[in-house]
């Protein structure tokens, strides 16, 4: 089994990355959808008590936040991957407002995330990290070699 933690600011492309890579294949865990912690902690009770693979799509920006999803994948025994959106703060400020209704984040969102962003690291429990940029509208997916 295997569980996917996406990492970066709002508008770096991560829900477009789930669509094309995981959509068919992994469960979407998102706030967005969920609206509360409570809803988010019982669809991964049943993941991992049907042994889905599942994707945790949020922005996760501190290792804090990760923590709790990497234990818990850790406790059944899922292979973690982690993804580290890599993002310019205003081309993701762009693509934020090209978003209608209320998947459009107020800026001053965006920026607290970004100031509060801590790039993932092996030590944290992951098996896998890789790096993902968006540019021209292509997702470039680099392996974790490096430290961001």
């Amino acid at each position: 089994m295997e569980a996917i933690i996406f990492c970066g600011i709002q508008g770096s492309g991560k829900t477009s990355f789930y669509k094309q890579y995981f959509f068919d294949t992994h469960l979407r865990i998102s706030l967005d959808q969920l609206n509360t912690r409570n809803k988010e902690g019982k669809l991964i009770d049943v993941c991992v008590a049907v042994h889905q693979p599942f994707v945790v799509d949020n922005t996760n920006p501190t290792r804090a936040e990760r923590e709790k999803y990497i234990r818990i994948a850790k406790q059944h025994k899922y292979k973690i991957k982690g993804y580290f959106f890599q993002s310019d703060l205003a081309a993701a400020v762009q693509r934020n407002n090209l978003r209608g209704g209320k998947a459009c984040i107020p800026e001053i969102g965006i920026r607290s995330t970004w100031k509060r962003l801590e790039p993932p690291v092996m030590e944290e429990g992951f098996d896998e990290l890789y790096i993902v940029e968006l540019l021209a509208d292509q997702f470039i997916i680099k392996a974790w070699n490096h430290e961001v």
